[in-house]
C-alpha cells in the first residue's frame, strides 16, 4: 500500500495541476481537460498524471500535444505552489476509462430499453 505521505501529495499534486490547467493555460489546442489522478513514483522525482479528455480523438491528441508543450511551466509553477524538495517530472497520459464508462452505459441503456420492448411483446 502507498505511504500515506505519498497519497497526500498525489492528492496536492492532482489539485494543483486541475487549477493550472484550467486557469493558467491559455493553448488554444486545449479542449476539455481533467485531471483524474496523480500517482508520483517511490523516489518522487516522477509523477504520472492521468487526464480525461471530453472530445473526439483529435480533440485528444490536440489537448496532450498542448499538455506535453507546457509541462516545463506547469512544473516550475508547481516547483512555486508546492513546498517539496523536488518537483517531479510530469509524464501526462490519457484515461480514457470515462469514455469507456459512458460507453458502457450506452450499450446497458440499450440493452434495458430493448429488454422491456420485448416483455412487452410477449405479454400480448
Amino acid at each position: 500500500m502507498k505511504k500515506e505521505r505519498q497519497s497526500r501529495i498525489d492528492h496536492e499534486l492532482q489539485r494543483e495541476l486541475a487549477r493550472l490547467i484550467s486557469r493558467e493555460l491559455g493553448d488554444p489546442r486545449l479542449g476539455f481537460v481533467t485531471v483524474t489522478r496523480v500517482e508520483i513514483t517511490q523516489d518522487m522525482h516522477t509523477a504520472k498524471v492521468f487526464v480525461s479528455i471530453i472530445g473526439d480523438r483529435h480533440v485528444a491528441k490536440q489537448s496532450m500535444e498542448a499538455l506535453e508543450s507546457a509541462k516545463k511551466f506547469l512544473r516550475g509553477e508547481l516547483g512555486h505552489a508546492i513546498k517539496l524538495r523536488h518537483t517531479p517530472e510530469l509524464a501526462f497520459v490519457e484515461d480514457r476509462s470515462t469514455e469507456r464508462a459512458i460507453a458502457l452505459g450506452q450499450v446497458l441503456a440499450k440493452a434495458n430499453a430493448s429488454s422491456k420492448t420485448g416483455d412487452v411483446n410477449d405479454s400480448k
